[in-house]
């Protein structure tokens, strides 16, 4: 990734992350937490990473109204932002946590088998 596309990053990182602690109003989003923001080469798309505490409620559930609210974000960003172009924005999970606690898991097991 460029430069140049890590600063928008970063910037569209905190923005989204305002937009949903000030704005947002859809009670099925949770305490959600954005990981990371992945841009395309162009610019165009943007895939945004969230984390939701468990204690937050349903994952599924605020991942859906994240997705839900893809324009509404798309029309806050506009406001907020000097960019020519905002991209499409796109909300996934964030399972690195659990891919991490997974292989922590599995590795623990191991060094057991072994004594």
């Amino acid at each position: 990734m460029s430069i140049r596309a890590r600063k928008i990053a970063d910037l569209l990182k905190r923005e989204i992350s305002d937009i949903i602690r000030r704005e947002m109003k859809d009670p099925r989003v949770g305490f959600v937490t954005i990981t990371q923001v992945k841009l395309t080469d162009d610019l165009k798309y943007a895939k945004v990473y969230v984390s939701v505490l468990p204690s937050a409620g349903d994952a599924d559930a605020s991942l859906a109204g994240l997705n839900h609210a893809k324009e509404f974000f798309r029309s806050e960003l506009k406001s907020r932002v000097s960019l020519r172009y905002i991209p499409v924005l796109a909300f996934f999970i964030d399972d690195t946590l659990d891919y991490v606690e997974k292989i922590e898991q599995l590795i623990a097991k191991i060094k057991g088998e072994e004594k």
